[in-house]
């Protein structure tokens, strides 16, 4: 089956693409928001293939997966057939929805043309998706190549862009445990992040854009994981701790609750709570060790490459089947 879809998320493409079929990527010039091609920090095999918008008029495509609104127009454009009518469409919504919620209308409520799929549970039951016709696939990760070793007392975050989202991300948070230990800080647009909490540099180091395999093999050795995230979807990099074998402290948020049991380390809404928990795990490896093990075997059961794949396969079958 030829896919043609956007690069929009890195680490849920890359477990995509992981699949059967025929990935077509579009790519343009400037590599763009609308032409990133391949990725470049992540995995992805040779049946990812990049291809221009000029190519795709005369490409054989079988489904096209939507990310974002516009890009339903942009396929119509570039291929010569509207996703949903002349194509099937199955439309990916990565993210909790933003303003009047629980009341915020998905923009692609009440279409009859296309599957809204969530890729949790809780983000299907908090979007309001009128009639469209909706299902979840849980993710599923690439399995790090690497396991937790934990021999540094110092615990790891991953956020993106964490001072320009500030409190969706639980930024405000991490002074609290940086007075526990110092705090390593992973993802893009982490630069500066001490100076805007105004900590010392000791307490909080950024790493800025790493690699993924790279930034793998650092996550493990520091004693725990935290996810501080408010209100965001629940994040590829928190499964990627967890099946590496990190013991997690995590906000009891958004799907997190299903995500991470409360064996894996501390999931509470009480920061206190998790401040504690994040102290016993510092001051008890053995204990940390435990924890990890229960965060480990849970990640795997739950978000397992082989049952994501499995499942979009039955899903994308389904969908091309409909239309003929």
């Amino acid at each position: 089956m030829n896919i043609l879809l956007w690069h929009v998320h890195g680490s849920w493409t890359t477990s995509f693409v992981q699949g059967k079929h025929r990935y077509l990527v579009p790519v343009t010039p400037d590599r763009g928001p609308y032409g990133l091609g391949r990725a470049r920090t992540y995995p992805w095999p040779d049946s990812a293939v990049e291809v221009t918008p000029e190519e795709l008029r005369d490409t054989d495509v079988d489904l096209v997966i939507l990310q974002r609104p516009e890009e339903t127009d942009l396929a119509a454009e570039w291929l010569g057939r509207r996703p949903g009518r002349d194509v099937p469409a199955i439309y990916v919504e990565h993210n909790t929805p933003k303003g009047d919620v629980p009341n915020t209308r998905h923009p692609m409520a009440d279409r009859d043309d296309l599957l809204l799929t969530h890729v949790t549970a809780f983000n299907e039951l908090f979007w309001d998706n009128g009639g469209t016709r909706t299902t979840v696939v849980d993710h599923g990760v690439v399995p790090p190549a690497v396991e937790w070793t934990g021999e540094l007392d110092r615990l790891a975050v991953v956020i993106n862009e964490p001072v320009r989202r500030w409190r969706v991300t639980g930024t405000d948070l991490l002074a609290r445990f940086a007075a526990l230990a110092p705090l390593d800080v992973y993802g893009m647009k982490v630069d500066g992040l001490a100076a805007h909490l105004g900590l010392p540099e000791d307490r909080l180091t950024s790493h800025d854009d790493v690699p993924q395999h790279a930034m793998h093999a650092e996550l493990a050795k520091r004693r725990a994981y935290l996810h501080l995230c408010r209100w965001t979807s629940l994040g590829l990099s928190l499964i990627e701790a967890m099946t590496m074998g990190m013991p997690v402290v995590a906000l009891a948020t958004t799907e997190a609750v299903e995500a991470v049991p409360p064996a894996a380390g501390a999931l509470s809404t009480r920061v206190d709570t998790l401040v504690d928990a994040a102290r016993g795990l510092l001051d008890d490896r053995e204990s940390a060790r435990r924890a990890g093990a229960v965060a480990r075997a849970a990640a795997r059961d739950r978000y397992g490459l082989e049952r994501f794949l499995a499942d979009w396969d039955r899903l994308l079958e389904e969908e091309v089947c409909a239309s003929r």
